[in-house]
Formats: structure tokens, sequence, C-alpha cells
């Protein structure tokens, strides 16, 4: 018995024909009455598939070979595309991905939401579908070919060699095929399990290699040897033992009208995609509708992303975030951009009720949680409500079970809009507004 169900012996199946996409990216089709789920399909698509795992209520297929190519469907531009776990979409057009991210968001929201489908806006496109992820984690091993370096496959640890990604910046393909050539036939290659990139809006890059073997200063001298034009840092542990050998490890944002500058240190988070999220501030900013005399908790707050832009337009706001590297980053960025109006406390959001941990009255609730959501803080806003909530999220499937709770104790989904951050892939980000009633 495998995890969530039982551990098909990659049976064939005949063949299918796949129907419709789902939450997930997978297509879907039917066999002797059950659902079939197959990755890396389009509509239309008559495939080959053998059967991977059988659940309570459906099958998970792997795609095995395409017999006849639905309407949708292209050849994927990457080569190793549908190996790779980390893009799904890629053989359709980005036309058609914004078509079904939309459609299985606002599927997703009527259904389990009851709330009417005009409320759903139209998804935010990306400006460019390609290089634009500011982040990545690269998993390393060696070979007898050498340093390798790439992916992982999807649902394995088993890593898929990528030369040059097509949705990482280009700068960061530069730095890591420089790396590359440095750790080749090194005695450190077989000790360095994961390089991680970034770059921001100056263009500035980092990168931070994992490092488990002992030699820490002779690894150092070799990165330093390299002149490499990007910061370099190492980490022999956890986080806690990361280590700057080449710059200072820190990168920037600008957001908002007016510019803010955000500063944070490599390995805290920032969204991937510097673009759309100055687009997803801009859409906090507008539902906010802000005048001024307004009391905001931002949840989740992380180095101030939404806090600041906020602050300038609120009488107060109070930013909560659990990782201590944030908050600090968040108060120095205050400090920066001389905006004196917030406080930020390192806590677990969970412990804070809407009102902030204080007796002030909550004008405004703003909420960015990771992709499990915050379902607990759901029941927290049934018995002590606020006014107005302004919820990014990245997971729909936990937003509706979310927004489900709410809009059944009082709460009216006003409006809410997707955002396509991660273009080539099935996930996407979305604001949504929820007035008391």
């Amino acid at each position: 018995m495998a995890s969530g169900g039982l551990q098909a012996k990659k049976t064939p199946l005949p063949p299918l024909t796949v129907e419709t996409l789902v939450n997930g990216g997978a297509g879907l089709a039917h066999h002797d009455g059950r659902v079939v789920f197959i990755p890396h399909t389009a509509v239309g698509d008559r495939v080959e598939a053998c059967l991977v795992r059988v659940k309570k209520h459906y099958s998970e297929a792997q795609l095995v070979n395409i017999i006849q190519p639905g309407e949708e469907r292209r050849v994927p531009p990457c080569p190793v595309a549908g190996d790779c776990g980390g893009c799904q979409w890629q053989h359709l057009d980005y036309s058609d991905q914004l078509k079904w991210k939309q459609r299985l968001f606002t599927e997703t929201l009527t259904h389990q939401c009851n709330v009417a489908e005009g409320v759903i806006q139209p998804i935010c496109a990306a400006d460019d579908a390609w290089r634009y992820r500011s982040r990545a984690q690269i998993k390393c091993y060696v070979t007898e070919a050498g340093f390798i370096s790439g992916f992982y496959r999807s649902k394995s640890r088993f890593v898929i060699a990528v030369e040059d990604c097509l949705i990482v910046a280009s700068r960061l393909n530069e730095l890591l095929s420089k790396l590359r050539q440095l750790l080749r036939y090194s005695s450190f290659a077989n000790k360095i399990p994961q390089i991680d990139l970034a770059t921001d809006d100056n263009g500035k890059c980092a990168s931070t290699v994992h490092y488990l073997g002992h030699d820490l200063e002779g690894l150092a001298e070799l990165l330093r040897s390299a002149e490499l034009d990007a910061d370099i840092l190492i980490q022999s542990g956890r986080k806690k033992s990361l280590k700057a050998i080449q710059g200072d490890g820190i990168l920037q944002l600008q957001v908002d009208q007016g510019q803010i500058t955000l500063n944070y240190a490599v390995g805290s988070f920032a969204q991937i995609n510097l673009s759309q999220n100055r687009r997803l501030i801009d859409s906090v900013i507008r539902l906010a509708a802000l005048e001024g005399h307004e009391r905001v908790l931002d949840l989740y707050c992380g180095m101030g992303n939404f806090s600041l832009p906020l602050a300038r337009r609120a009488a107060t706001v109070t930013g909560i975030e659990e990782a201590p590297s944030s908050i600090a980053w968040a108060r120095k960025n205050a400090a920066l951009n001389q905006i004196n109006n917030t406080r930020f406390v390192c806590d677990p959001v969970e412990k804070h009720l809407p009102r902030g941990g204080t007796d002030q009255k909550v004008d405004l609730l703003v909420l960015d949680p990771p992709r499990t959501g915050a379902y607990a803080l759901m029941k927290a806003l049934i018995a002590w409500p606020v006014r107005r909530i302004v919820y990014v999220s990245c997971d729909q499937q936990t937003l509706a079970r979310d927004l489900r709770l709410l809009v059944n104790h009082g709460y009216r989904l006003t409006t809410s809009q997707p955002f396509d951050m991660f273009p080539q892939t099935y996930h996407c980000e979305s604001v949504t507004l929820l007035e008391r009633s």
C-alpha cells in the first residue's frame, strides 16, 4: 500500500481521449467508468498511458505516447518538458494556459464557495511567459559525465539534468553554467546536493551553495577564485549556518508608486515573479481602498511587501510574521523608507486573533499565507469578525476551503482575481476581497 492509494504495476491501458484539464494540471479521461488523471496532456489528445496508482474514487496514469494530438497541443520548447517536474503546461500555448487557469479558478470558487461567476475578474497575465523566475533551487549530483544539475522529476527524487531552464532568468542560467564548470571535476562536487539562485530588481545575482563536506575554506577559496559577478554564500547545515564569502547577500525590490525599496537577505521569502509582484501589490492597495484613518493588520507580512505600501495610506499597520529574519528586514525597510506608522511582531500568526493581540479595532485584515492556507484563522474571523479582508493566496484549493467557511458565516465575497505568477505551470496567485455583511 502506497501513501494515498494502491501502487499499480504500470498496467497498460487501452487508448484514452482527454476530455478536460483539472486542478493540479493533469488531463482527465475515463476508463471502465472510472476517472483517470494523466499529466502532461491536452484536451482532445488520444493517448497511450499506463496505470500507476489506484485510489478510491480515481486512478492516476503515466503518459506513454500521443497517438493523435488535440488541437491545443504544441511541441514544448524545452527538451525535458514532461520529464522535469518544474513545468506542467509547456505543451499548451500561453493563451490556452491563461484560459484554463481562469476556468479552473472560476469553477473552484463558484462551486465550492457558492459565489456568482461575475465576482471573478479576468486573470492578470504575465508580461513574459519565459525567463520570469527570480529564484530557483537547483538539485545536483555527480556521475561519470561530471557535475549534473537540474530539477526533480515530478513526484520523485530523481534529478533531470537541465542545461538552460527557459523559465529561469537568463542571468541566473549564466551564473549556474559558470558554477557547473567550476565545480565539475572538483573534490567538492559530490558533497553539493543543491545550489540556490536568486536575482533582484537591480540585476544583482546571488548563489547559495549547499555543502555537506568539511573543507569549507577550501570550497570558499575555489568559489572566490572564479571572480563570479554575484554574491556567493555557503550553507553547511541549517539556515543559520549560511555564510557570505563574496558580497553581502542582500537583494532589493522596488514597489509602489513613489518607489518603496525593500531589502531582504538571500534565503528569505520573496515572490519569484518580480513584475507580477508589483501588480499584486497594486491590486491589494486598490481593494484596500484606504482613506488614511484605518488600522491594518497584515498577517504573514514577510519583509513588508504589502505592509509598507499600505502604511502610506493608513493610520497604522501591524505586521505579524514567524520568521525572525523577515521581521528584522521589515523593521529595517520601514526605517529605510521613513515609514513610521508600522509595528512588526515576530510570532506565529495563529497566536494572533484578528485584533492583532490587542484590544484595538482592526479595519482591514490582509493575509498572504503559505500554500496550506489559514483555516485556523478563518475560525477566529468568525468569532472576532473584521469589516474587510484582503486574502492573497497561491493555492485555489486551500483558498476555496478557507473562503467557504467565511461566506457561510456572514462574510460576502466581493471580488476575486487570479494572477499568473507562474507561466508554464498550472499554479496561479489570487487576490480576494471579503466584506462583513
